[in-house]
């Protein structure tokens, strides 16, 4: 083999280490997004999201939902509760969680103490993707 084989041959193992290399890095630090970063940003968002999504499964509010921040809540483990009333008078809960560690957010609706979404990561018609 000689010097000009060898050095087309090093460069493109080279190329080939450095495009592995950097597949690995985006694979490892691409565990997703959290949709609200912050406390405020999860407890100003929630009203109209889960009032989205209950819209999207035919129930509608007397009021828009009011939302407070639940105890021991930090910047790494968000934790919101939303309540309110359907216009047929039953009882709304909401809570919204986001955990830095894993970069996730979760919601759960429960009216008149039925769960409507369980663990759901997104809220909203934006959610539901429309079949057809």
């Amino acid at each position: 083999m000689n010097r000009k084989k060898a050095l087309l041959l090093g460069s493109a193992v080279l190329l080939v280490l450095v495009v592995a290399g950097g597949a690995a890095w985006l694979l490892v630090t691409s565990g997703g997004e959290l949709s609200y970063k912050t406390q405020a940003a999860l407890r100003k968002a929630l009203p109209s999201k889960a009032a989205d999504e209950l819209t999207v499964r035919g129930l509608t509010l007397q009021s828009p939902l009011k939302c407070e921040d639940l105890p021991g809540w930090t910047k790494q483990r968000m934790r919101v509760s939303c309540s309110g009333t359907t216009a047929d008078n039953k009882q709304v809960r909401v809570l919204g969680s986001g955990e830095e560690s894993s970069k996730r957010n979760y919601f759960t609706i429960l009216v008149d103490g039925r769960p409507v979404v369980e663990n759901a990561q997104c809220l909203g018609a934006s959610c539901h993707k429309k079949s057809g």
